[in-house]
């Protein structure tokens, strides 16, 4: 990418977990990161992408920064906004990123609330801007073919699907904002949304929905689609891996089993974030329209009450209940 084509980005959130792929993309991408955000100073992670960034522990003086940046010419301006921040800030730092003349960048979810969905749309057609979120599931090549391979020989049937998504976070998890459900949305929210607009991409619209059991580290229940009944469970506790916590490095583990055909897809996940700034950079990219159906589903299930395992339960349910 030439540097006549190189967008000017900014980052809010650029000490938080998920940064460093956003940085990365950014790096990748041929872009340049002029400023970030954020209220923990521990933010040496920049060094390793880039080596002028003015930043800032205060929004206040980076909010000045980037107003100043734009009034003092446009080669200056901000072009992207990335946003990490914990998800209860999204829909503030989405206005904010609008309100410079910048395109926004926003980590799942978008906004915790389908009702936000509305109102950050008509701020979109007033101000020109995009609001993107990183769908990145739906650009992994192996669940692409997958997919291609079900609508073609699907006719009209429903599968029968398992999906277990299991994350280990230690105790600070609890003690973070990511275990404030208010703030996170809970765990199905936090990190199950990626999972549930997968399952609704790949099998069709919501017709129903069940908790079967949750805890502040898991959640499991059953999911009615147009093309599929999908038995699910989530879980940030080391204890429910195949081979317990201490089969290794504590690494991520995603199964979909499609009619006994089982596909383990952690492979392939580290690089999406990249491809997904490529895709969004060349005119693609997720809106708020598509990431809207996993939104209102996690609301559903966040206001739900757990029915108790049933026969349709998840393989896993009964274990994990009985911790």
């Amino acid at each position: 990418m030439g540097s006549e084509m190189r967008k000017n980005f900014a980052i809010i959130g650029v000490a938080g977990y998920i940064a460093p792929k956003h940085l990365q993309a950014i790096k990748r991408t041929g872009n340049k990161l002029v400023a970030a955000v954020d209220p923990h100073d521990s933010v040496g992670v920049l060094d390793s992408y880039f080596d002028d960034v003015s930043f800032f522990t205060e929004f206040e003086r980076f909010d000045r920064h980037i107003e100043k940046q734009r009034r003092q010419s446009p080669d200056n301006r901000i072009d992207y906004v990335s946003i990490c921040s914990p998800n209860h800030l999204h829909d503030a730092h989405i206005r904010f990123a609008l309100r410079v003349g910048a395109h926004a960048i926003c980590e799942k979810p978008v906004v915790l609330n389908p009702w936000n969905c509305d109102a950050l749309l008509e701020l979109e057609q007033e101000s020109g801007g995009r609001i993107y979120t990183i769908l990145q599931l739906r650009l992994h090549p192996e669940l692409i073919a997958m997919r291609k391979e079900l609508r073609q020989a699907s006719q009209g049937r429903r599968h029968d699907v398992e999906l277990t998504y299991i994350t280990p976070r230690g105790l600070w998890y609890q003690y973070s904002w990511k275990g404030q459900r208010e703030k996170s949305g809970g765990v199905a929210t936090n990190i199950g949304i990626h999972m549930f607009d997968l399952l609704i991409w790949m099998f069709g619209p919501v017709q129903g929905c069940e908790v079967h059991y949750e805890d502040p580290r898991r959640v499991t229940g059953l999911l009615e689609l147009e093309r599929a009944k999908v038995k699910w469970f989530l879980s940030v506790d080391g204890r429910d891996l195949p081979d317990g916590p201490d089969s290794g490095a504590n690494e991520s583990y995603r199964l979909i089993s499609i009619d006994g055909r089982e596909i383990e897809f952690s492979p392939g996940f580290k690089d999406l974030h990249t491809l997904s700034y490529q895709e969004l950079l060349s005119g693609g990219g997720f809106g708020i329209e598509q990431a809207r159906p996993s939104i209102e589903l996690c609301s559903t299930i966040r206001n739900s009450r757990a029915t108790g395992l049933t026969a349709d339960s998840h393989t896993l349910a009964a274990r994990a209940a009985g911790r």
